[in-house]
């Protein structure tokens, strides 16, 4: 089955989810990961939650970039300087730089508009 949507995102294995702390009002819409703030539960309920809402229209990799960068990524690093963890939708670099549902649910939807125009 091929994918309409398709997320990466690159990251440290031991980097924050994002730039803010995990609080009570959970502004990213993930609970599962909370309130650990680490990147691979936040990916993992991250995953989660696409897929309840999304089925198999959108697929979601993860990319730890610990043991070195390969040249795509360094390419992307160079030309953008996007904040980490990078969120790729599609190949595109988006300006997301945390795990947060609302965000890349907004993004989700730009790529699904698009591809129906």
């Amino acid at each position: 089955m091929s994918f309409e949507i398709d997320i990466e995102i690159i990251g440290l294995e031991e980097l924050s989810c994002g730039p803010f702390p995990c609080n009570d009002e959970r502004s990213c819409e993930l609970t599962e990961c909370a309130p650990g703030e680490k990147l691979l539960p936040a990916v993992a309920a991250l995953e989660k939650a696409l897929k309840k809402e999304y089925g198999d229209t959108v697929s979601l990799h993860l990319t730890l970039i610990d043991d070195g960068l390969p040249q795509r990524i360094r390419s992307i690093i160079e030309e953008h300087q996007p904040p980490l963890p990078i969120i790729l939708i599609n190949r595109r670099v988006t300006p997301i730089g945390r795990i947060s549902l609302p965000l890349i649910r907004a993004e989700i939807e730009k790529e699904l508009k698009s591809s129906s125009t």
